[in-house]
């Protein structure tokens, strides 16, 4: 093993390293001088430090101080809110005190509530477009309020300035939506809206909870509604003249304001009302009838040249009763289409929302015309069930046009000898009607009994006028160049407008025309010589007078209607045709006419009656001539 000795130069390198680190310690030590600089320094940032926390509490004194006024405005803004709406300033220190709204929606409707007001803002159909294919919005961009009037605390205050407070919930499948004007959290007036699947009606009721000592009930309270009707087709002057405000009054008596101008009524124990915009409606019902109602509509529709927005604008102030202290009223509100199918599903008599006409011609319509076209367009198009409509009316018709035709036909064949008469009596226009009505009576012959079966169609004619205008199936529902049987058919558009005719050419009623005349041809012409007695009017007249109207005023109306007036006069051409040519024999009913004149003639009272004054008419002239 090798032996460790000390090694002098390892011990000599230890020392030099020691040294060496001494002297550098030594050499690293501090100045005097930069002692000093060293402490001036650090002086400098404590300086500085304390500076910068003094301004930090500075900054956050003054952030305590602005909140502090703040707080103190807000106090300031909420006694001013006091001042102005005493217990219901509650209600402006909610979350939801601002223009905010609330979706509520089915399949079918969809709206936005307002919390300012309480009221829907927007109602919009999700089925349906305008004529232009943009969504029907019954309600939209402020063309509509919901507004309650009522007396608190020495002031009159009114919902649409004040803030509800939503509230979305379920019952059912239904959707409920409550909106709250609260005084606290258990003291309100509540507007709740309860939207049923598929369902246009709206569950609507006013309530209020805990206000017996806020709300002054014997003040008079008021539910102001208001509404512009919008545009929605293509001709605003032939929709204007279907939108009109109807209202149901004293159990079951309906009223319509005026169709144009402006028009107001007061009426007492209203029950619903319905601003109609033609094929829309808004309807507002009520459990509890209002007391009294004050109705306004004003015509905003000056001419069809201007792209007018809207067509009328509503009004009806509602007097409210209250009831133990307070306000508790259901109700309905319908935002849908004026289809009698869905308004006659939910009775309360809301088929005379509609214009079906009265009497015993909304009686056709509402028992005859319209169950049997919904029958037909359940499997047929729109345009197609006109047509089978037409048809089907015309066979029902076809026993009263036969004695029509038969009538015409005994005057035509009287035509030679009531010649005779007027050749062998001059200008005794007098013995003239006598002898001819005896002529007529004794072949059974008279145009009163041409006139009669006539008459006997004109109430389905008069129907089929009002129910073509207001039928929603046919909204929409093109036929051959027509795009909207329920809107007027352009072939060609005029570079300039026609008073009455319009900018635009329609084929339909241009076809109806023609087809009208043929028919005035065929019977008002070749029977006009043998008709025309003294003092009656001009029967080449009226026979140019009729297609003249039906291709000028017509031409703005819808094209269904034209097309019912075209099928329905081709069709009674075709079985005038059938008649003259297959079944009535002209010597046949000649021989028949000439056997019951010698058959003894006996008149009832009237005719006695006439012919004695024909009589003494006739001895007074000839008492007058010998004088």
């Amino acid at each position: 093993m090798e032996k460790k000795n000390f090694d002098v130069n390892s011990l000599i390198g230890f020392v030099l390293i020691g040294g060496i680190l001494v002297w550098m310690l030594y050499m690293q030590e501090p100045s005097e001088d930069e002692v000093q600089a060293e402490k001036a320094r650090t002086e400098a940032a404590a300086k500085e430090e304390s500076e910068t926390q003094k301004e930090t509490d500075t900054t956050l004194q003054e952030a305590t101080q602005e909140m502090s006024v703040a707080n103190a405005q807000d106090s300031l803004a909420v006694e001013k809110l006091k001042n102005k709406l005493g217990s219901f300033a509650y209600s402006g220190t909610l979350a939801s005190a601002k223009e905010n709204t609330t979706v509520i929606e089915n399949e079918v409707l969809y709206l936005e509530v307002s919390n300012q007001g309480g009221y829907i803002t927007e109602a919009r159909l999700k089925n349906h477009t305008t004529y232009d294919s943009v969504p029907v919005s019954i309600i939209k961009d402020g063309n509509s309020s919901l507004n309650l009037q009522f007396s608190s605390e020495n002031r009159l205050l009114n919902t649409k300035d004040l803030f509800f407070e939503p509230s979305l919930s379920t019952n059912g499948d239904n959707n409920v939506l409550s909106m709250k004007l609260k005084t606290s959290e258990s003291a309100y007036i509540e507007y709740r809206y309860e939207l049923l699947p598929d369902e246009y009606m709206i569950d609507f009721s006013i309530k209020s909870q805990g206000l017996e000592g806020v709300m002054n009930t014997s003040q008079p309270m008021y539910l102001d509604w208001r509404l512009k009707g919008y545009r929605h087709a293509k001709s605003i002057t032939y929709e204007n003249r279907y939108s009109r405000l109807v209202y149901e009054y004293e159990g079951d008596d309906h009223n319509k304001l005026s169709q144009t101008g402006e028009d107001d009524e007061t009426e007492k124990d209203v029950t619903w009302m319905n601003f109609r915009q033609h094929f829309f409606s808004s309807l507002l019902l009520t459990d509890t009838p209002f007391k009294e109602v004050s109705f306004s509509s004003i015509d905003l529709v000056e001419d069809e040249e201007i792209d007018t927005v809207y067509t009328k604008k509503y009004a009806a102030k509602m007097l409210l009763e209250p009831k133990a202290g307070g306000l508790s009223y259901n109700m309905n509100m319908y935002l849908g289409p004026t289809d009698y199918q869905i308004l006659n599903d939910y009775g309360r008599n809301l088929d005379e929302a509609m214009p079906l006409g009265w009497g015993i011609f909304g009686v056709i319509n509402k028992y005859i015309i319209i169950p049997l076209f919904g029958f037909l367009t359940g499997f047929l198009p729109a345009g197609i069930a006109i047509i089978c409509l037409t048809i089907l009316i015309k066979l029902l018709l076809s026993p009263v046009q036969y004695k029509q035709y038969l009538s015409q036909a005994k005057m035509k064949i009287l035509r030679p000898e009531i010649e005779e008469i007027r050749e062998k009596y001059g200008d005794n226009k007098m013995k003239i009607q006598q002898e001819t009505m005896k002529l007529q009576n004794a072949a059974g012959a008279s145009p009163l009994k041409g006139c009669l079966p006539a008459l006997l169609q004109l109430p389905v004619f008069y129907a089929l006028f009002t129910f073509f205008p207001s039928a929603f199936d046919l909204r929409q529902k093109s036929f051959l160049w027509a795009d909207d049987l329920s809107s007027y058919d352009t072939i060609a558009q005029l570079p300039f407008h026609i008073p009455f005719y319009g900018d635009h050419v329609s084929l339909f009623p241009i076809l109806a025309s023609i087809a009208i005349f043929i028919y005035m041809m065929m019977t008002t012409g070749q029977t006009m010589q043998a008709q025309q007695q003294p003092g009656m009017p001009n029967m080449k007249f009226i026979m140019y007078l009729s297609p003249l109207f039906m291709l000028v005023f017509f031409n703005n109306y819808a094209s269904g209607l034209s097309l019912y007036y075209f099928t329905s006069n081709m069709i009674t051409i075709g079985i005038m045709l059938v008649i003259k040519n297959f079944i009535i024999d002209d010597d046949k009913v000649h021989a028949k006419i000439q056997k019951k004149k010698k058959q003894p003639k006996k008149q009832n009272r009237f005719q006695r009656k006439m012919s004695e004054m024909m009589e003494q008419a006739e001895e007074q002239k000839r008492a007058q001539n010998k004088k």
